[in-house]
Protein backbone atom coordinates (compact mmCIF):
# COMPACT_ATOMS: atom_id res chain seq x y z
CA UNK A 1 0.00 0.00 0.00
CA UNK A 2 1.42 3.35 -0.65
CA UNK A 3 0.18 6.85 -0.08
CA UNK A 4 1.49 10.10 -1.82
CA UNK A 5 0.91 13.73 -0.95
CA UNK A 6 2.27 16.70 -3.31
CA UNK A 7 2.73 20.18 -1.88
CA UNK A 8 3.15 22.85 -3.96
CA UNK A 9 4.87 26.36 -2.70
CA UNK A 10 4.08 25.53 0.95
CA UNK A 11 0.36 23.71 -0.17
CA UNK A 12 -1.46 20.40 -0.23
CA UNK A 13 -2.44 20.47 -3.83
CA UNK A 14 -2.90 16.46 -4.87
CA UNK A 15 -2.85 12.98 -2.63
CA UNK A 16 -2.45 9.43 -4.25
CA UNK A 17 -0.84 9.88 -7.35
CA UNK A 18 1.43 7.12 -8.82
CA UNK A 19 4.63 6.72 -7.59
CA UNK A 20 6.10 6.76 -11.27
CA UNK A 21 4.86 10.24 -11.23
CA UNK A 22 7.18 11.80 -8.50
CA UNK A 23 10.08 13.05 -10.57
CA UNK A 24 7.69 15.14 -13.02
CA UNK A 25 6.77 16.61 -9.94
CA UNK A 26 10.23 17.14 -8.46
CA UNK A 27 10.84 18.70 -11.68
CA UNK A 28 8.93 21.80 -10.75
CA UNK A 29 10.86 23.98 -8.39
CA UNK A 30 8.81 25.04 -5.62
CA UNK A 31 7.07 21.23 -5.45
CA UNK A 32 7.83 18.98 -2.37
CA UNK A 33 6.34 14.83 -2.36
CA UNK A 34 5.76 12.35 0.02
CA UNK A 35 5.57 8.83 -0.35
CA UNK A 36 4.67 6.12 2.30
CA UNK A 37 5.42 2.34 1.70
CA UNK A 38 3.50 -0.07 3.92
CA UNK A 39 5.59 -3.55 4.47
CA UNK A 40 7.37 -3.27 1.59
CA UNK A 41 9.83 -5.26 0.12
CA UNK A 42 13.09 -4.30 -1.94
CA UNK A 43 11.20 -4.71 -5.02
CA UNK A 44 8.60 -2.64 -4.17
CA UNK A 45 11.29 0.26 -3.30
CA UNK A 46 12.40 -0.36 -6.61
CA UNK A 47 10.66 2.44 -8.27
CA UNK A 48 11.23 4.94 -5.63
CA UNK A 49 15.02 3.92 -5.61
CA UNK A 50 14.80 5.00 -9.58
CA UNK A 51 12.95 7.89 -9.08
CA UNK A 52 14.92 9.35 -6.03
CA UNK A 53 18.54 7.79 -6.56
CA UNK A 54 18.10 6.13 -3.29
CA UNK A 55 21.54 4.91 -2.31
CA UNK A 56 20.89 0.74 -1.99
CA UNK A 57 22.28 -0.06 1.31
CA UNK A 58 19.78 2.75 2.69
CA UNK A 59 16.91 1.09 0.92
CA UNK A 60 18.31 -2.38 2.02
CA UNK A 61 18.38 -1.11 5.94
CA UNK A 62 14.66 -0.09 5.11
CA UNK A 63 13.03 -3.55 4.60
CA UNK A 64 15.16 -5.07 7.38
CA UNK A 65 13.73 -5.35 10.57
CA UNK A 66 15.33 -4.25 13.52
CA UNK A 67 17.41 -1.76 12.51
CA UNK A 68 19.18 0.67 15.67
CA UNK A 69 17.83 3.98 16.03
CA UNK A 70 20.16 6.28 13.63
CA UNK A 71 20.30 8.94 11.02
CA UNK A 72 22.44 7.86 7.69
CA UNK A 73 24.14 10.28 5.21
CA UNK A 74 24.12 9.90 1.59
CA UNK A 75 25.77 11.80 -0.99
CA UNK A 76 21.99 12.99 -2.33
CA UNK A 77 19.81 11.92 0.84
CA UNK A 78 19.43 11.29 4.49
CA UNK A 79 17.93 7.99 6.09
CA UNK A 80 16.47 7.89 9.52
CA UNK A 81 15.15 4.91 11.49
CA UNK A 82 13.29 5.18 14.69
CA UNK A 83 11.45 3.51 16.99
CA UNK A 84 7.54 4.48 17.43
CA UNK A 85 6.35 3.12 21.32
CA UNK A 86 2.97 2.03 22.48
CA UNK A 87 2.19 1.34 26.26
CA UNK A 88 -0.75 -1.00 26.53
CA UNK A 89 -2.76 0.92 28.48
CA UNK A 90 -4.38 -2.84 29.84
CA UNK A 91 -1.88 -5.32 29.91
CA UNK A 92 1.10 -2.56 30.60
CA UNK A 93 3.08 -3.95 27.69
CA UNK A 94 5.46 -1.60 25.62
CA UNK A 95 5.48 -2.38 21.89
CA UNK A 96 7.62 -0.84 19.57
CA UNK A 97 7.52 0.04 15.56
CA UNK A 98 9.99 0.82 13.07
CA UNK A 99 9.81 3.78 11.45
CA UNK A 100 12.32 4.80 8.60
CA UNK A 101 12.45 7.75 6.19
CA UNK A 102 14.73 8.66 2.83
CA UNK A 103 14.64 12.76 2.85
CA UNK A 104 16.05 14.55 0.35
CA UNK A 105 16.07 18.43 -0.10
CA UNK A 106 12.54 18.16 -1.51
CA UNK A 107 10.68 14.32 -0.96
CA UNK A 108 10.55 12.28 2.13
CA UNK A 109 9.61 8.56 1.85
CA UNK A 110 8.49 7.02 4.87
CA UNK A 111 8.46 3.14 5.74
CA UNK A 112 6.64 1.54 8.50
CA UNK A 113 5.01 -1.46 8.75
CA UNK A 114 0.71 -2.35 8.74
CA UNK A 115 0.69 -2.16 12.20
CA UNK A 116 1.79 1.24 12.30
CA UNK A 117 -0.88 4.16 12.02
CA UNK A 118 0.76 7.23 10.20
CA UNK A 119 -2.65 9.26 10.63
CA UNK A 120 -1.06 11.32 13.87
CA UNK A 121 1.44 12.55 11.85
CA UNK A 122 -0.57 13.48 8.91
CA UNK A 123 -2.84 15.58 11.08
CA UNK A 124 0.41 16.88 12.78
CA UNK A 125 1.43 18.08 9.37
CA UNK A 126 -2.44 19.22 8.71
CA UNK A 127 -2.65 21.44 12.13
CA UNK A 128 0.71 22.79 11.08
CA UNK A 129 0.24 24.74 7.66
CA UNK A 130 2.25 27.29 7.77
CA UNK A 131 5.41 25.47 7.94
CA UNK A 132 4.67 23.25 4.97
CA UNK A 133 6.69 26.06 2.52
CA UNK A 134 9.84 24.31 4.86
CA UNK A 135 9.10 21.53 2.69
CA UNK A 136 11.10 18.22 3.07
CA UNK A 137 12.36 19.22 6.69
CA UNK A 138 8.71 20.28 7.22
CA UNK A 139 7.37 16.45 6.75
CA UNK A 140 10.60 15.47 8.41
CA UNK A 141 10.22 17.36 11.88
CA UNK A 142 6.36 16.60 11.81
CA UNK A 143 7.58 12.66 12.23
CA UNK A 144 10.35 13.03 14.45
CA UNK A 145 7.86 15.27 16.64
CA UNK A 146 5.00 12.77 16.22
CA UNK A 147 7.74 9.98 17.44
CA UNK A 148 9.47 11.77 20.22
CA UNK A 149 5.81 12.94 21.49
CA UNK A 150 5.00 8.96 21.68
CA UNK A 151 8.20 8.85 23.85
CA UNK A 152 7.17 11.44 26.21
CA UNK A 153 3.72 10.32 27.17
CA UNK A 154 5.24 6.58 27.29
CA UNK A 155 7.75 7.80 30.11
CA UNK A 156 4.96 9.67 31.66
CA UNK A 157 2.87 6.71 31.47
CA UNK A 158 5.51 4.00 33.42
CA UNK A 159 6.23 6.75 36.09
CA UNK A 160 2.57 6.85 36.96
CA UNK A 161 2.65 3.08 37.13
CA UNK A 162 5.96 3.16 39.22
CA UNK A 163 4.19 5.53 41.60
CA UNK A 164 1.40 2.81 42.39
CA UNK A 165 4.04 0.40 43.12
CA UNK A 166 5.53 2.85 45.59
CA UNK A 167 2.12 3.51 47.43
CA UNK A 168 1.99 -0.53 47.77
CA UNK A 169 5.41 -0.65 49.63
CA UNK A 170 4.00 1.16 52.96
CA UNK A 171 -0.02 0.26 53.02
CA UNK A 172 0.71 -2.81 55.34
CA UNK A 173 -0.44 -4.89 53.51
CA UNK A 174 1.27 -8.32 52.45
CA UNK A 175 1.25 -8.13 48.63
CA UNK A 176 3.52 -11.35 48.27
CA UNK A 177 5.89 -11.31 44.58
CA UNK A 178 3.07 -8.66 43.23
CA UNK A 179 5.62 -5.87 43.61
CA UNK A 180 8.93 -8.12 42.58
CA UNK A 181 7.11 -9.18 39.17
CA UNK A 182 5.42 -5.50 38.48
CA UNK A 183 8.65 -4.04 39.15
CA UNK A 184 10.91 -6.80 36.67
CA UNK A 185 8.07 -5.56 34.10
CA UNK A 186 8.42 -2.22 34.24
CA UNK A 187 12.44 -2.81 34.11
CA UNK A 188 12.38 -4.56 30.92
CA UNK A 189 9.61 -1.48 29.70
CA UNK A 190 12.50 0.68 30.58
CA UNK A 191 15.09 -0.96 29.27
CA UNK A 192 13.17 -1.38 25.79
CA UNK A 193 12.08 1.99 25.64
CA UNK A 194 15.74 3.21 26.58
CA UNK A 195 16.87 1.89 23.64
CA UNK A 196 14.35 4.02 21.31
CA UNK A 197 14.99 7.03 23.35
CA UNK A 198 18.65 7.03 23.85
CA UNK A 199 19.93 7.13 20.54
CA UNK A 200 17.68 9.90 19.18
CA UNK A 201 19.80 12.70 20.54
CA UNK A 202 22.48 12.23 18.04
CA UNK A 203 19.67 11.64 15.50
CA UNK A 204 18.35 15.17 16.29
CA UNK A 205 21.59 16.52 16.93
CA UNK A 206 22.89 15.76 13.62
CA UNK A 207 20.12 17.13 12.00
CA UNK A 208 20.56 20.73 13.36
CA UNK A 209 24.36 20.53 12.22
CA UNK A 210 24.76 23.40 9.31
CA UNK A 211 26.30 21.01 6.97
CA UNK A 212 23.24 19.45 6.86
CA UNK A 213 22.43 20.35 2.80
CA UNK A 214 18.95 18.49 3.35
CA UNK A 215 17.63 20.65 6.45
CA UNK A 216 15.93 24.19 6.09
CA UNK A 217 17.61 26.78 8.70
CA UNK A 218 14.28 28.14 9.38
CA UNK A 219 13.22 24.81 11.15
CA UNK A 220 16.54 24.37 13.40
CA UNK A 221 14.30 25.90 16.00
CA UNK A 222 11.26 23.72 15.54
CA UNK A 223 14.00 20.52 15.80
CA UNK A 224 15.62 22.23 18.96
CA UNK A 225 12.21 22.07 20.88
CA UNK A 226 12.00 18.22 19.87
CA UNK A 227 15.80 17.85 20.68
CA UNK A 228 14.38 18.92 24.34
CA UNK A 229 11.63 16.39 24.58
CA UNK A 230 14.22 13.52 23.70
CA UNK A 231 16.46 15.43 26.39
CA UNK A 232 13.50 15.55 28.71
CA UNK A 233 12.32 11.71 27.89
CA UNK A 234 16.25 10.16 28.13
CA UNK A 235 17.23 12.08 31.63
CA UNK A 236 13.83 10.64 32.60
CA UNK A 237 13.79 7.28 31.28
CA UNK A 238 17.41 6.69 33.20
CA UNK A 239 15.81 8.30 36.83
CA UNK A 240 13.24 5.61 36.28
CA UNK A 241 15.18 3.05 35.99
CA UNK A 242 17.38 3.74 39.05
CA UNK A 243 13.74 4.56 40.97
CA UNK A 244 12.74 0.59 39.98
CA UNK A 245 16.13 -0.53 41.95
CA UNK A 246 15.57 1.27 44.08
CA UNK A 247 11.69 -0.14 44.70
CA UNK A 248 13.13 -3.41 44.34
CA UNK A 249 15.82 -2.97 46.92
CA UNK A 250 13.30 -1.06 49.56
CA UNK A 251 10.67 -4.21 48.99
CA UNK A 252 13.48 -6.43 50.27
CA UNK A 253 14.43 -4.53 52.92
CA UNK A 254 10.97 -4.14 54.07
CA UNK A 255 10.50 -7.79 53.86
CA UNK A 256 13.72 -8.85 55.73
CA UNK A 257 12.47 -6.40 58.42
CA UNK A 258 8.79 -8.08 58.69
CA UNK A 259 10.81 -11.76 58.98
CA UNK A 260 12.78 -9.97 62.07
CA UNK A 261 10.03 -8.80 63.66
CA UNK A 262 8.08 -12.22 62.98
CA UNK A 263 11.23 -14.19 64.21
CA UNK A 264 10.96 -11.74 67.34
CA UNK A 265 7.59 -12.25 67.93
CA UNK A 266 8.21 -16.10 67.45
CA UNK A 267 11.20 -16.32 70.16
CA UNK A 268 9.52 -14.40 72.52
CA UNK A 269 5.93 -16.56 72.91
CA UNK A 270 8.75 -19.41 72.56
CA UNK A 271 10.53 -18.29 76.23
CA UNK A 272 7.09 -17.96 77.69
CA UNK A 273 5.95 -20.96 76.75
CA UNK A 274 9.76 -22.64 77.96
CA UNK A 275 9.00 -21.43 81.29
CA UNK A 276 6.08 -23.07 82.32
CA UNK A 277 7.46 -25.95 80.84
CA UNK A 278 10.66 -25.93 83.04
CA UNK A 279 8.78 -24.87 86.21
CA UNK A 280 6.21 -28.00 85.45
CA UNK A 281 9.27 -30.14 84.20
CA UNK A 282 10.94 -29.32 87.76
CA UNK A 283 7.93 -29.79 90.08
CA UNK A 284 7.23 -33.32 88.42
CA UNK A 285 10.50 -35.32 89.16
CA UNK A 286 10.09 -38.52 91.02
CA UNK A 287 12.06 -36.68 94.00
CA UNK A 288 10.78 -35.27 97.01
CA UNK A 289 10.17 -31.49 97.12
CA UNK A 290 8.68 -28.82 99.09
CA UNK A 291 4.79 -29.11 98.23
CA UNK A 292 5.28 -32.87 96.78
CA UNK A 293 1.78 -34.17 96.95
CA UNK A 294 -0.17 -31.31 98.61
CA UNK A 295 -2.85 -28.71 97.41
CA UNK A 296 -0.22 -25.50 97.92
CA UNK A 297 2.04 -26.89 96.15
CA UNK A 298 -0.33 -27.28 93.07
CA UNK A 299 -1.30 -23.74 93.91
CA UNK A 300 2.71 -22.50 94.33
CA UNK A 301 3.20 -24.25 90.18
CA UNK A 302 0.37 -22.51 88.68
CA UNK A 303 1.25 -19.29 90.45
CA UNK A 304 5.40 -19.56 89.31
CA UNK A 305 3.50 -20.58 85.55
CA UNK A 306 1.54 -17.25 85.43
CA UNK A 307 3.29 -14.91 87.20
CA UNK A 308 6.80 -15.54 85.16
CA UNK A 309 4.91 -15.91 81.84
CA UNK A 310 2.85 -12.61 82.71
CA UNK A 311 6.43 -11.34 83.55
CA UNK A 312 7.84 -12.02 80.12
CA UNK A 313 5.01 -10.98 77.94
CA UNK A 314 5.51 -7.55 80.02
CA UNK A 315 8.86 -7.27 79.13
CA UNK A 316 8.81 -8.32 75.61
CA UNK A 317 6.26 -5.83 75.14
CA UNK A 318 8.01 -2.64 76.35
CA UNK A 319 10.82 -4.17 73.87
CA UNK A 320 8.36 -4.03 71.55
CA UNK A 321 9.13 -7.61 70.54
CA UNK A 322 5.49 -8.95 70.22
Amino acid sequence: MVTTRLYRAGKLVKTDFPVAEISDYLSEPDATVWADFTAPTEADLATIEDELSLHHLAVEDAVTDHQRPKLDRYDSHLFLAAYAVDLDERTHELSKVEVKAFITERAVVTVHPATYDMGAIVQRWDSNPDLAKYGSTFLLWGILDVIVDGHFETVQDLDGEIEQYEDLLFDGKNHGTEIQRKSFDLRKNLVMLRRAVLPMREVVNTLMRRDVDQIAPDMVPYLQDVYDHVLRATEWTESLRDLVATILDTNLSIQSNRMNLIMKKVTSWAAIIAVPTAITGFFGQNLLFAGFGTVWGTYLSSGLIVVTGLALYTTFKRQDWL
